[in-house]
């Protein structure tokens, strides 16, 4: 089956409204390049999915926000062993002491303890990245010391892009147009709906119960405070792959300008940090280092009003995978088309998932109430398995309407439906009723780890055990 084929069968059956992917392998003879695309753009208009349609690049922008601060690295500007209050003194968490032992790479790495992964301001324009390190001295703290644990950070990222701001003196949509967009080649990306308007951009949708099985958004961007975490840049595939191919040439784009030197480029794709447990992969600056097998994927996706996008490289093989698709449930196509290139048109040995030794019958050391950034887990034990009850506990009405539109309508102020979790190795929980091998690929990000006593893992985010 062509990769094609595998898009209109995914599409087709679970209505997912439209899909556009890509892939490059280089080779002796050159490299070659590969876009499809299926369905439709936006079901209110019609607009067709095609193969330069534009859509939000989501949480990929990190890897472009951490290849901004490396080139300020490289540069002597920036310090990734410095304090970020040596750069930013304004810099404050509601932990006392908190903000003052967070140094820069801890930023990058995912390892700063910041705890806001969901607390975005309403803000717009050009002071709005000032506007949230100011939101966030006020309302968010920190979960753990820096170094101790990995929890996936929006917050960080978001004040990694205000230090760029502080330390270059230009706007962060205007660094990156500069120092990323221009030099690695990405001629179709935008940071703003003003400007995908002028051409093909995809939006977001919802599942729906109706006969179209989908219904579009109700917001299109994040706001600007998100931005370098990804709240409003805008690309195409082939923007993507550019990128891709960038950092698969040690820092060389396509078009044969230097965008980072080889030292700081194999640094991305190096793990810093590796907490030990699968669902979450070693973490280099910006990209996630998957294994599968022998061979190490690094990638990173990105969530959207109604979409998610993927980026993976695969450095061994020499071949990058970018696809965008306009509602959430083609994650698991992004998993699909990986599995098959890495088996099929590469050759590589994955090995079905395989859990650890199970935990003995008492689950009772893991039930509790746990915290994170306006999120409330309650866990029980319930007939050998493990309940969570989890609540959105919006800090005011402003976050409740952002993330309530984000969601589709999912993530509202009050409890959502419980789930149950099965125990399937030591302090590792997967979703019940889930097959095994559905975490072989990067679903393996579904599963649910718990850390000593004190704090949860799931989708790579930590929350702490209600003291």
């Amino acid at each position: 089956m062509s990769m094609s084929e595998m898009v209109s069968a995914f599409c087709e059956s679970s209505k997912v409204p439209g899909y556009v992917a890509g892939v490059y392998q280089g080779g002796d003879q050159g490299g070659d390049q590969t876009v499809v695309a299926h369905g439709v753009a936006n079901l209110a208009t019609g607009a067709p999915m095609r193969e330069d349609t534009g859509f939000l690049l989501g949480s990929v922008t990190k890897l472009l926000t951490t290849t901004l601060v490396l080139q300020q690295v490289e540069r002597g500007a920036i310090d990734l062993d410095a304090l970020v209050v040596d750069y930013l003194p304004e810099f404050e968490l509601t932990t006392p002491g908190a903000a003052g032992r967070i140094r820069v790479r801890n930023l990058l790495t995912h390892t700063n303890g910041i705890d806001a992964d969901f607390f975005c301001p309403d803000l717009k324009g050009r002071d709005a990245l000032k506007g949230f390190l100011e939101e966030l001295g006020r309302h968010c703290g920190a979960m753990f010391e820096p170094d101790e644990y990995v929890s996936y950070s929006n917050g960080g990222m978001v004040v990694a892009g205000r230090l760029l701001e502080v330390v270059t003196g230009v706007p962060y949509h205007d660094l990156l147009k500069r120092e990323v967009y221009a030099t690695v080649g990405m001629t179709s990306s935008s940071t703003s709906a003003e400007e995908a308007i002028l051409r093909s951009t995809a939006v977001g949708h919802f599942p729906d119960p109706g006969p179209v099985g989908a219904r579009v958004t109700g917001m299109f961007t994040l706001p600007d405070s998100w931005a370098p975490a990804g709240g409003t840049p805008i690309g195409t595939v082939a923007d993507l792959l550019a990128f891709a191919r960038t950092h698969l040439s040690d820092g060389v784009s396509p078009s044969g300008q230097r965008v980072l030197s080889p030292e700081w480029t194999g640094r991305m794709r190096t793990a810093q940090v590796d907490m030990g447990t699968p669902n979450v992969p070693p973490v280099g600056f910006g990209w996630l280092l998957t294994p599968f097998g022998e061979t190490t994927v690094l990638s990173h996706s990105g969530a959207s009003p109604g979409g998610v996008a993927v980026l993976a490289v695969v450095p061994e093989h020499d071949l990058a995978f970018a696809a965008f698709g306009n509602d959430m449930r083609a994650m698991a196509l992004h998993d699909q088309i990986l599995l098959w290139l890495l088996r099929h048109q590469l050759g590589v040995d994955v090995p079905e998932f395989k859990p650890g030794s199970a935990p003995g019958d008492d689950l009772s050391a893991y039930a509790g109430t746990y915290l994170s950034n306006q999120l409330r887990v309650e866990v029980s034990v319930v007939d050998g398995q493990l309940e969570e009850r989890m609540t959105y506990e919006p800090v005011n009405e402003e976050q409740e309407r952002i993330f309530h539109r984000f969601s589709g309508g999912g993530m509202s102020a009050g409890a959502m439906p419980p789930r149950r979790l099965a125990p399937i190795g030591q302090d590792l929980f997967a979703p019940a009723g889930m097959p095994l091998e559905a975490f072989t690929g990067y679903s393996r990000q579904l599963l649910v780890s718990f850390h000593g006593t004190e704090y949860r893992c799931a989708g790579g985010r930590m929350s702490r055990r209600e003291q």
